[in-house]
């Protein structure tokens, strides 16, 4: 029962810090306005499909997933 705090603690940490990242790097990468992002705008109604920067960001997320779990 003690990894789970542990665990907890960590996804905390990890998720202040993508919020930081989100709030600075948003002035410096365009992520939600990338080529393959779908945008349907049809009278007062707009439709956002958000295709590739969740590709992009599963990518990462994924790159960081597996480099951590080889150093534990």
């Amino acid at each position: 029962m003690s990894q789970l705090p542990k665990m907890l603690v960590i996804a905390g940490v990890v998720l202040i810090i993508a919020g930081l990242l989100w709030q600075v790097g948003g002035k410096y990468i365009n992520l939600g306005k990338l080529p393959g992002d779908i945008l349907i705008k049809r009278g007062n109604t707009t439709v956002y499909f958000p295709l590739m920067t969740s590709i992009i960001i599963s990518v990462v997320l994924s790159l960081i997933l597996l480099l951590l779990g080889r150093f534990r």
